[in-house]
């Protein structure tokens, strides 16, 4: 390494100082739809300020991040200073130059601490964006929590609506079957109309599980051979598309405050719909376990997982991912609402290497 001359250390302050410069409009102007670009143009004023810029290359590997310029050496000598996001290490930043011809001597003090400066940049740039990305999660749950509280209340109002008509459509059918008796076709024509009836006061009482304005009979209960019974139950569907299903509740009894009826439709919809989307000779995993004082039960399946477009809407009323004819829409959301009158919760995560997971969470009140 040859003597730096006053000029020569003049020329490279001023580099430094250009550097921090770029460093901070980049990360002004970012928009943090684009930091990867951003982290690149950091990369890039990082390599003009080395002492030996045009062999000087830059590599930053974090846990969302690995980057490098296009001749990053296979065999370098670096500096390296460790990227903090929140006090906490995620990465780090290498300036490196080729060997053999460069050596550690070849870096100067000042460059070390231009680098350190550099990465409390970046860590505060990707910090920043870890909050926006905070922000937006928790504002897309919270309008998903208004739109499903007002669906609730529009659905509550809708079901004490039709109850009435319905029970007069029912009434007045029983008392003219008794009418009919002597006209076969007439009587044919009335029981289509009680069942229809039947069949229309049964997606009521969905809507109103939705809506959460069913009454429930709670009790302390071990679930373990109420979902077990569930499942059994389903045997038959199990079979008719060869699915392998594994039923895991623990070796310890698992008690919990519900009303068993709900809780078995609960399991129902779910599973039902583990197998519909299930590929034939596929397996469904049913797990039941208690963690941090809440009881969770998960259905796994290896069917094609949920579009993250729809994602938000699976659990609104009517709405269906099966083709027309094949679903009503009300299983989730019915569902949903069992659930959130138990005060529990309901989240959907992605199957590896495919498929959809439903995790229920009850609080052990």
């Amino acid at each position: 390494m040859h003597m730096i001359t006053a000029e020569e250390k003049l020329k490279e302050r001023i580099k430094e100082l250009t550097c921090l410069y770029e460093v901070t409009s980049i990360i002004v102007n970012c928009d943090y739809d684009q930091v990867e670009d951003a982290l690149k143009g950091i990369m890039h004023c990082l390599q003009k300020a080395w002492l030996y810029s045009e062999v000087a290359q830059v590599k930053l590997i974090s846990d969302q991040y690995n980057i490098a310029t296009p001749d990053f050496p296979d065999d370098p000598v670096y500096l390296e200073s460790s990227v903090k996001v929140f006090n906490k290490k995620v990465g780090g930043l290498q300036v490196a130059y080729p060997r053999p011809k460069y050596n550690e001597d070849d870096f100067l003090k000042e460059e070390e601490k231009l680098l350190g400066n550099v990465c409390l940049e970046v860590g505060n740039l990707l910090e920043r964006k870890q909050i926006k990305d905070n922000e937006i999660i928790i504002k897309r749950k919270m309008e998903r929590a208004d739109r499903l509280g007002i669906l609730g209340e529009i659905t509550a109002g809708i079901a004490h609506e039709l109850n009435t008509p319905l029970a007069n459509i029912l009434g007045f059918a029983e008392l003219l079957k008794t009418r009919v008796t002597q006209d076969t076709q007439a009587s044919k024509d009335v029981d289509k109309i009680i069942n229809s009836a039947i069949f229309s006061r049964e997606v009521v009482k969905k809507l109103m599980f939705f809506a959460c304005e069913m009454p429930h009979q709670m009790s302390l209960v071990n679930i373990g051979p109420i979902i077990a019974n569930a499942v059994n139950l389903m045997e038959p569907s199990f079979k008719k598309k060869k699915i392998v299903h594994e039923l895991n509740l623990g070796d310890q009894p698992i008690f919990l405050r519900v009303d068993t009826i709900q809780l078995t439709q609960v399991i129902f919809n779910l599973v039902l719909n583990a197998i519909y989307f299930s590929p034939v000779k596929g397996k469904i995993g049913i797990t039941v376990k208690e963690t941090n004082g809440n009881i969770q039960i998960s259905i796994a399946d290896q069917g094609p997982g949920i579009d993250p477009k729809t994602r938000d809407r699976i659990f609104e009323p009517f709405y269906s991912t099966k083709p027309v004819g094949e679903g009503s829409g009300l299983g989730l959301s019915v569902v949903h609402g069992i659930i959130k009158s138990h005060k529990g919760t309901i989240k959907y995560r992605s199957n590896k290497p495919k498929g959809a997971i439903f995790t229920v969470d009850f609080p052990k009140i």
